[in-house]
């Protein structure tokens, strides 16, 4: 709702006509940022220039739609809009999906207001189904290969704009009316009434609909059932204040956050085998979202470790220290054989290549075995377990005899022809990526079993 609001100031900006100062921005904006060192310039740089590109590319846009108004098809457009309120609903919509920017259609419907070509009552629904256009292009990037919770926003953002659309065409003339009015008693410029109309249009759907949040949650949760799985992507236990006054419960802090890093890990790997398994777009884009948290995991524990070297630990608690940093590389190479999987999965996909049932389920068998040491070694460090330690140790041997038996099957498979020569490759390098798991894994493993964790 608050976004929607946000996004009229856009409009407002375009009716005081600062696009006539887009190029001096564009100018000045390129200056901070190529002929400056220092990050902070730069950045507004960035900003500047982006500003006013933005506003020089609308300029430009509703430049363009200067000649339209001349021709026989777009003035039969024109007079449809102006007599049907749902066709103009309908060419807002449609031009917004189209453009994929609601300013640029809500700059081309101040244009065409200013010169006359439109009146208000053709004008008004076009935004309305500005509003409409950019909600559905927003849910159109969410629902394809994205979690729950972002399906639903973009779905509640559809049916709230949707909802408010046909309020306010029930209400129109009213509604004209007022705009009208305030049009004549405050002297506005003609873009300057579309932009208030657009944003009373947003303001009146947010305070009109904003009681009614809570029967909106039970339509989208209808809509789109499930639990969204919560990604920790940041670390929770590392308190600074601990470094100086109590290393030793700090490093206890540093060690709960490692259990947490290797879990994100084994996230990071299920996700990884069911884009492998399904090729569903979803686990893609929930892929990069993982690989990203366990960076942040790596760097955050890093810097927390390093500050901790400075203060006076014991040889005991700095060997511990020393463990977990080589631990946590550990632990982020896992993840990235995970994210490599996920490339080689999109490659597979590329170059359309696919895999026999039978490569698929020793792909599986070698995953639940990977899974299953790295489960065993979370819960021997929860546990302080050295047994389980072992035990999960132990199954690492079995890892390499579960990939040499896949590798001869694979090549027995190409050899009868059942398996294409380039698809046999990718096999191969993708079954590496499990035993390189269980050896990071090993390396934790062995550091636990001698005390060191």
């Amino acid at each position: 709702m608050g976004s929607n609001i946000g996004t009229t100031l856009t409009s407002f900006i375009i009716g005081f006509n600062v696009s006539q100062y887009s190029l001096p921005l564009i100018f000045l904006g390129a200056a901070f940022l190529f002929f400056t060192r220092a990050k902070l310039v730069n950045n507004i740089g960035r900003v500047i220039f982006g500003f006013g590109g933005i506003f020089y590319s609308l300029k430009m846009m509703s430049t363009a739609m200067g000649p339209l108004k001349t021709m026989d098809w777009f003035q039969t457009i024109l007079t449809h809009i102006d007599d049907s309120a749902w066709v103009g609903v309908g060419v807002g919509t449609f031009l917004t999906v189209l453009i994929q920017s609601s300013a640029a259609t809500i700059a081309i419907v101040q244009n065409l207001y200013a010169e006359h070509a439109l009146n208000l009552h053709g004008a008004i629904p076009v935004i309305f189904g500005d509003n409409i256009g950019t909600a559905i292009t927003t849910a159109a990037l969410a629902i394809v290969g994205t979690n729950i919770a972002a399906k639903r926003v973009a779905i509640s953002h559809v049916i709230f704009n949707i909802v408010g659309t046909i309020i306010c065409l029930i209400l129109l003339q009213p509604y004209i009316s007022f705009v009208g009015l305030v049009e004549a008693k405050l002297g506005l410029e003609p873009k300057m009434v579309i932009a208030f109309g657009h944003g009373t249009f947003n303001i009146f759907n947010t305070v009109l609909q904003f009681p009614f949040i809570w029967l909106l949650v039970k339509i989208i949760t209808k809509i789109i059932p499930g639990e969204d799985e919560q990604i920790k992507y940041t670390t929770q236990y590392l308190d600074q204040s601990l470094i100086a006054s109590a290393p030793a419960v700090a490093l206890g802090q540093v060690e709960k956050e490692f259990v947490e890093m290797l879990t994100l890990s084994k996230k990071s790997l299920k996700n990884s085998v069911d884009y492998f398994m399904t090729r569903d777009e979803q686990y893609n884009a929930k892929a990069e979202i993982l690989e990203d948290a366990i960076n942040t995991f790596d760097e955050e524990m890093t810097n927390y470790l390093t500050l901790l070297f400075r203060e006076k630990l014991s040889p005991k608690e700095g060997l511990t220290a020393s463990i977990l940093l080589d631990g946590t590389r550990d632990i982020e190479r896992i993840g990235d054989h995970a994210r490599d999987i996920v490339a080689s999965v999109n490659y597979q996909i590329k170059k359309k290549v696919k895999f026999s049932d039978d490569a698929k389920a020793e792909v599986q068998e070698i995953y639940d075995l990977s899974n299953c040491i790295i489960e065993k070694t979370i819960q021997s460090l929860q546990e302080n377990n050295i047994a389980i330690a072992g035990a999960a140790l132990a199954a690492c041997e079995n890892i390499y005899e579960l990939e040499k038996k896949a590798r001869k099957k694979h090549t027995q498979r190409m050899k009868d022809g059942d398996c294409e020569i380039p698809a046999g490759v990718v096999y191969m390098d993708l079954i590496q990526h499990f035993t390189r798991i269980c050896e990071h894994a090993r390396n934790v493993l062995e550091k636990e079993i001698q005390g060191n964790l």
